[in-house]
């Protein structure tokens, strides 16, 4: 195990060393608070370019579309070679834990599976921290969009058309989030010379959920075939989307309160040793 904890951390170090130089740039961009090993990533991405690897398998192919809803489109293949980079150094990190234990243990079966656990949950992770970034903002954004329905349709009925309606709340708007990030792209897009049309329906498919989804399909619609009864329509739906916020926040609040359960136990268990320990040793000492 010495020899294989040497060999490994030697490989690593001079994957590093040679890799650093060539990818110090690339990584630049990346966020300190996301990606904590950043500065050991390119001796990853080193490791995947020796093996040539293509990321064109259907687990890339579904990477891209998670990476895409975070990150966006235009940056989705620089973000699917961090990712791989950063599975690549998390499973270095258990092959390094796994085998420093063994210096201390005797290798056999139980050590084997415990190495191979280890290293797969590990290399897992960065997975599991993409699934939650994703549905962090999905819930965002299904959090937000009922307030701009609101506004939009208030805007439309005053007399606005949809696009300077849509133009204004962005503006006015002093919010952040991924909600209005994808405004202010979809407004942009419009400004640039894209169609309404055009740029609704990518607006719609970049947030991924089924209220916008929706949204976008009566809109897209009142400019296809003209629909004067649009406000009514819209009106009825941002009234169906508050009474969904309301079940999301509904959740929301149920989840953390289930999540308070554990430290609660732990107390508990405190507070029953706390109370214990004394009548214990009084009776021993009986």
């Amino acid at each position: 195990m010495k020899v294989a904890f040497v060999v490994t951390l030697g490989l690593f170090l001079l994957l590093y060393l040679v890799s650093r130089d060539k990818y110090n740039e690339f990584i630049k961009p990346l966020d300190k608070k996301d990606y904590p090993l950043k500065q050991f990533i390119p001796a990853a991405l080193l490791a995947m370019d020796i093996m040539g690897y293509k990321y064109r398998t259907s687990y890339d192919r579904k990477l891209l579309m998670g990476i895409s809803e975070v990150y966006g489109a235009k940056y989705s293949q620089y973000y699917l070679r961090i990712h791989w980079g950063n599975k690549i150094l998390y499973a270095f990190l258990g092959l390094f834990i796994s085998f420093f234990l063994g210096v201390f243990t005797k290798p056999d079966t139980l050590y084997c599976v415990f190495c191979v656990f280890v290293t797969v949950i590990l290399a897992c992770m960065p997975d599991k921290e993409l699934n939650k970034r994703i549905m962090e903002r999905k819930k965002s954004i299904q959090m937000d969009f009922p307030d701009f329905l609101n506004k939009l349709t208030l805007l439309v009925n005053a007399g606005m058309t949809v696009s300077k309606a849509w133009e204004k709340v962005v503006v006015d708007s002093k919010q952040k989030g991924a909600m209005y990030e994808e405004l202010a792209a979809a407004m942009s897009d419009i400004r640039a010379g894209k169609s309404e049309y055009r740029a609704y329906e990518e607006f719609a498919k970049r947030c991924r959920t089924p209220e916008i989804t929706r949204a976008v399909s009566i809109i897209l619609q009142n400019l296809k075939k003209g629909n004067s009864e649009l406000v009514s329509v819209l009106r009825v739906y941002a009234n169906e989307c508050w009474e969904m916020r309301k079940n999301t926040a509904k959740k929301l609040g149920e989840e953390a309160s289930t999540r308070l359960l554990a430290p609660m136990m732990l107390m508990l268990v405190a507070i029953l040793l706390i109370v214990a320990a004394p009548a214990a040793i009084s009776l021993q000492n009986f």
